[in-house]
């Protein structure tokens, strides 16, 4: 493996060992794209081990913020995704299918029963 592609898999891995960022990304690859609001219930959910009904205002607000800040920008630098936070919409980009396997098999073995039940990516 030469310099660059041992520095690609290494951001890779850094990228997916966070579990926000790889929930967001397993409801991207479902659809290819949606609105930001759409995730923060189900990414709480699978985050809490709780119903995304139940998910409290607070709860909401700092996985937005985690998100905004933190996730999207982090995902967007490597072409995983692009996003539009005026609209907030996510749709996923062309690094995307580099991360795909290997997505994959963090998806095998999460801990959150339903992730690991759905269909593959």
């Amino acid at each position: 493996m030469d310099r660059t592609s041992a520095s690609r898999m290494e951001a890779a891995c850094s990228l997916l060992a966070e579990s926000e960022r790889r929930y967001l990304l397993y409801l991207l690859a479902e659809d290819r794209g949606a609105n930001i609001e759409e995730f923060i219930s189900q990414v709480a959910a699978w985050e809490l081990d709780e119903p995304a009904g139940t998910i409290e205002k607070e709860t909401r607000q700092r996985i937005y913020v985690s998100l905004v800040h933190n996730h999207l920008p982090r995902l967007a630098d490597y072409d995983i995704i692009e996003y539009d936070l005026r609209s907030g919409d996510i749709v996923l980009d062309d690094g995307f299918d580099d991360i795909k396997p290997l997505l994959e098999q963090f998806r095998q073995t999460e801990e959150v029963p339903e992730i690991r039940q759905r269909p593959a990516l």
